[in-house]
């Protein structure tokens, strides 16, 4: 694979990715991307999230299912678009529930580098998509990866919030170890798209709630203004 793997990642992913099935991820991709498919969010973005939140400094961890299909759409970030693109539907229902959970207005723009900057991992399960093709990458190795990454902050001692929308995300929940303790804290709803953020993601209170019990175990509060 030809991204490069973020320091702070280095000892949990490096064995992963000399993997023989990392190996066929990687030439899987060159090989998609020699075919002439636009493969998003481009080279050098695609382990954003790792790059922005170490592993030492992870607090919360919010899955998504795989990247933006659209152009100029997919950053890295689960969930983010950078500024100036528009704010996708399911990203306008978190920032409708941040502000009923928190009073925080919704932003213009949907870059959420800040939080990952505060320890907010904003991991997708699947790390690639082929352009206006969602789902297209899953299935071919990327699990390996964020299985990965989601074992490595479960087993740290300091005590996380893992946030889980929907049943893709729900689907990590097996990785997460410390949970039956009470060292970390799981906190799962629908999906916040459109089609079933009124089945319970809406009013559920995930912003508020991760604060309580970071703060609570003093790892401090994340400021989920944007």
């Amino acid at each position: 694979m030809s991204e490069s793997v973020p320091a702070g990642w280095k000892t949990v992913l490096e064995p992963v990715l000399a993997s023989e099935e990392a190996r066929q991820l990687g030439g899987w991709l060159r090989a998609e991307e020699d075919a002439g498919k636009t493969v998003y969010p481009p080279r050098g973005s695609r382990l954003k999230a790792l790059e922005l939140t170490p592993l030492d400094a992870v607090k919360v961890v919010i899955l998504g299912q795989d990247p933006y299909h659209g152009p100029g759409q997919a950053m890295g970030l689960s969930f983010a678009v950078p500024e100036g693109v528009k704010v996708p539907p399911s990203l306008r229902n978190i920032y409708k529930e941040l502000e009923a959970d928190l009073g925080i207005a919704a932003p213009a723009h949907g870059d959420l580098s800040k939080w990952a900057r505060q320890g907010v991992l904003l991991l997708n399960n699947t790390l690639t998509v082929e352009a206006g093709q969602a789902g297209s990458h899953a299935g071919r190795g990327w699990d390996a990866v964020t299985d990965a990454c989601v074992a490595a902050v479960a087993a740290r001692e300091a005590p996380s919030v893992f946030i889980l929308w929907g049943s893709h995300a729900q689907a990590k929940a097996e990785r997460i170890s410390g949970l039956r303790d009470g060292r970390h804290h799981l906190i799962e709803t629908p999906h916040p798209s459109p089609l079933s953020a009124y089945r319970g993601f809406f009013g559920s209170q995930p912003f508020s709630r991760s604060n309580s019990f970071l703060e609570a175990n003093g790892r401090g509060a994340i400021d989920w203004s944007v």
